[in-house]
């Protein structure tokens, strides 16, 4: 055990050395108070003195190279410098979008739907900006809006200015698997595309994005919206114009299902896995196997969670479902159950899966190595579980309901 001398009392920390794609290589030790090594904070940030400590000796692996480190940097709000900065109390607490214009084919319509004209930013590994994708997909909107997808792990996004770390784009040398720079202003940062968008802007640097090439704005970033645009605004130019994924006789059961789904299973799996303390973590964690326990029970009647045909509600809730047992229930402490132990919640993720319009939106190369390598606090060394391999191409029991899907 190492000792920091301090005045004020230090909160114990786990021993960690963060990923390479977090903004800070360095490993953090449990302090005390004591007299042994000298201290000083600043900004935050504690800067502990090793002299000639082999680091070997604080790792007790031998499995970092590094020799004879002079400091090692052990952040007390780490959250704050990245786009999780949702923490109170040790309960997660998402905040709201904050661009919030509609594209619309009114006549005076400031966003009016244009083929060309808009460019959706996202990333594979984000389930928001996933169901945003398979909206696209399954109206048939890819020749006429593009799309740019970031690299899954997070990187340092203006190194000389300040510490935040958050969505980064390919540049030249990167060999990233299915990113793709950005076409327009070669930002590297989605960061970058925000202070194009509003000169000032302080607030979280999210994707989805949806952007206006002809007025450098970012018309929308939060993917509720962004859907019911993509289903209501485009059909004069969609491929799948018939595919109406918010139909009006379902809308009841939809608003109901979603008022659940959403706290308790979509932002329930966050909620237990930046918990940081006990009692929140086990309130998320209950009402998340409820949520999923009421979902196989629905699910046992009706093909789909809000009725007979595929909605806005299923594929919020697919995003979720196929990153569970690959991710969640490791990263995120949800281990309570797989979804592969819910007969019928499993067989409804593969008949998802099988919609190519769905299915074409998973990457589990980008999800496995977001969750796994850019949350430090969670996982400190990145180091990505091999688990078990799940096949959803397999044949599933769904179609003893009627099928109404697109």
């Amino acid at each position: 055990m190492f000792r920091a001398r301090a005045t004020l009392p230090v909160q114990l920390v786990s021993i960690w050395s963060a990923p390479r794609c977090a903004p800070h290589r360095s490993l953090a030790v449990a302090l005390l108070p004591s007299h042994d090594a000298p201290w000083r904070p600043s900004a935050g940030v504690l800067h502990l003195s090793l002299n000639r400590v082999p680091f070997e000796a604080l790792t007790g692996s031998g499995a970092f190279k590094t020799k004879d480190p002079q400091f090692v940097r052990i952040h007390f709000s780490a959250m704050s410098r990245t786009a999780l900065d949702e923490t109170h109390e040790g309960e997660f607490k998402r905040k709201e979008s904050q661009f919030r214009h509609f594209i619309s084919s009114k006549p005076d319509a400031e966003f009016p739907p244009e083929a060309g004209r808009y460019h959706l930013y996202i990333s594979y590994a984000c389930p928001w900006a996933s169901r945003c994708l398979a909206f696209l997909k399954l109206k048939g909107l890819e020749h006429a809006i593009g799309v740019s997808v970031v690299k899954p792990k997070w990187g340092l996004t203006k190194p000389s200015v300040d510490e935040h770390h958050g969505w980064m784009f390919p540049v030249d040398g990167d060999d990233v698997p299915d990113a793709t720079p950005d076409p327009f202003y070669k930002a590297k940062s989605v960061r970058e595309l925000y202070e194009i968008a509003s000169t000032g802007y302080t607030g979280k640097y999210t994707v989805p994005v949806l952007w206006d090439t002809k007025t450098k704005r970012i018309v929308n970033n939060e993917s509720s919206e962004i859907t019911k645009m993509f289903n209501d605004e485009f059909n004069h130019i969609a491929k799948f114009p018939e595919v109406d994924l918010y139909p009006e006789h379902l809308k009841a059961n939809m608003e109901e299902v979603n008022s659940w789904t959403y706290n308790a299973i979509n932002n329930g799996v966050y909620r237990c896995g930046f918990a940081t303390m006990q009692k929140p973590y086990e309130e998320a964690f209950n009402q998340l196997f409820a949520a999923l326990d009421k979902c196989e029970e629905i699910l046992s009647k009706q093909r789909y969670i809000a009725g007979d045909e595929l909605t806005e509600a299923d594929i919020r809730l697919f995003m979720t479902l196929i990153r569970f047992d690959e991710v969640y229930v490791v990263h995120f402490k949800t281990n309570k159950k797989f979804i592969r132990e819910y007969p019928n919640l499993f067989n409804y993720t593969k008949d998802l899966f099988q919609n190519p319009g769905i299915g074409g939106t998973v990457n589990m190369y980008h999800i496995k190595h977001h969750y796994y390598g850019s949350h430090p606090s969670i996982n400190p060394f990145g180091i990505i579980p091999v688990g078990q391999p799940i096949d959803y191409t397999t044949k599933h029991d769904r179609d003893r309901f009627s099928k109404k899907s697109p």
